[in-house]
C-alpha cells in the first residue's frame, strides 16, 4: 500500500516504513507523529483510488526522527568576464526527516 501525499508544497510517494526528507516543519519536535491530510492518490493493492483534488478520508501518519537536517551545500558561482566580477554564494536547504508510520484510507 502506498499514497502520493502533498508536504509543504511537494509531492512524495509515501510506503510504511519509508524514511522523507521533507522540506523543514517548523513546528515539529523530534519523535512527534505528524499528520498530514493532502493525499492525492492511494494505491491499496491494486485498487487505485485518485482524489479531486484529494481522498476524502485519507491521511498519512509519520514521525519526526530529526526536526533539522541540513542538505549538501550548493555553491552559486556568478562572473563576468573580463569585468573583474565574481561572485560566490553558498546555501545549505533545511529538511525535516520524517518516517511514515501508517496510511489511513
Amino acid at each position: 500500500m502506498y499514497a502520493i501525499v502533498e508536504i509543504n508544497g511537494q509531492q512524495f510517494k509515501a510506503e510504511a516504513g519509508k524514511k522523507l526528507f521533507v522540506q523543514h516543519i517548523a513546528a515539529a519536535e523530534a519523535g512527534q507523529a505528524v499528520e498530514f491530510e493532502k493525499v492525492l492518490l492511494v494505491d491499496n493493492e491494486g485498487t487505485i483510488t485518485v482524489g479531486a483534488p484529494t481522498v476524502e478520508g485519507a491521511k498519512v501518519v509519520a514521525e519526526v526522527v530529526s526536526p533539522l537536517v541540513k542538505g549538501e551545500k550548493v555553491l552559486v558561482f556568478h562572473k563576468k568576464r573580463r569585468k573583474g566580477y565574481r561572485k560566490l554564494n553558498g546555501h545549505r536547504q533545511q529538511f525535516s526527516e520524517i518516517v511514515i508510520k501508517e496510511i489511513v484510507a
